[in-house]
């Protein structure tokens, strides 16, 4: 079978003009010629414009085009490695694909998140680390609460400065923390209750106001989550599981006689 101009422009979703560019300049060059002189094209001439169509869907210059699938036509390229070339291709465009897509998803989280810094900003305070990774989920939990509104609240006036010193006050906090461990201080001990008293007030100042009722709640989470729990342990193995008790043991020495 052979197809018209316009049939072939149908099928591939370019315009005529596009094809007929393709034929003067002999990337793809009709088969055969109607009496009146019309271009035809053949199943051979559309696997062709496939291949180009993928090409040129990766980015790659109609020069560039015709001598990969020259190559491939005259049998200087092996099928299978053009197969293989053109499945790398694939792999690496789908996965810059994916990392478009989580770049926007996590710029409408963070607009929801109602975190207002530019992309260079986020890199500068938070590095790779993604402050709005568990953003949806945080608000399918506790998006009703009164706790998750003032944090919404908050957050979204903070400047760069504000995350910044979030993020040493946190980073101060750990170190001081993995040191007391080091040192052998018990959950219970004065110095670990201290810290972990230091760790709700940081949550007071910066998020919402934390009970103890609910950072006792928040220390059973960093156990049970295994990403809160990885987060902990980072900064010294089996951190999660002493900040627990000592969150416990602090709730313990303010609770009411």
């Amino acid at each position: 079978m052979s197809y018209s101009v316009g049939q072939v422009a149908g099928f591939a979703g370019v315009t005529v003009r596009t094809l007929h560019h393709y034929d003067d300049i002999g990337l793809l060059v009709p088969s055969e010629r109607s009496h009146a002189g019309h271009r035809r094209y053949s199943d051979a001439d559309l696997d062709r414009l496939q291949q180009i169509l993928f090409y040129r869907e990766l980015g790659f210059p109609l020069d560039e085009v015709a001598a990969l699938l020259d190559d491939q036509a005259t049998g200087k390229a092996d099928p299978r490695a053009h197969l293989r070339r053109q499945h790398e291709l694939l792999t690496a465009r789908i996965e810059k694909l994916r990392k478009m897509a989580a770049a926007v998803e996590h710029a409408m989280e963070a607009h929801t998140m109602g975190i207002h810094l530019t992309p260079e900003e986020k890199f500068e305070v938070f590095g790779d680390e993604d402050p709005e990774q568990y953003a949806e989920e945080a608000g399918q939990r506790w998006g009703g609460t009164r706790e998750y509104a003032e944090s919404q609240r908050r957050v979204a006036r903070y400047t760069k400065e504000d995350w910044k010193r979030i993020q040493a006050e946190a980073a101060d906090w750990g170190e001081r923390y993995g040191a007391l461990m080091t040192a052998g201080q018990p959950p219970a001990g004065e110095a670990a209750m201290d810290l972990a008293e230091e760790h709700r007030q940081h949550i007071c100042r910066w998020y919402y106001e934390c009970t103890y009722e609910i950072h006792t709640c928040l220390g059973e989470m960093y156990v049970s989550d295994e990403r809160f729990r990885a987060y902990y342990d980072a900064m010294r193995p089996g951190l999660a599981e002493h900040l627990r008790e000592a969150i416990a043991a602090n709730a313990g020495r303010h609770a009411p006689a």
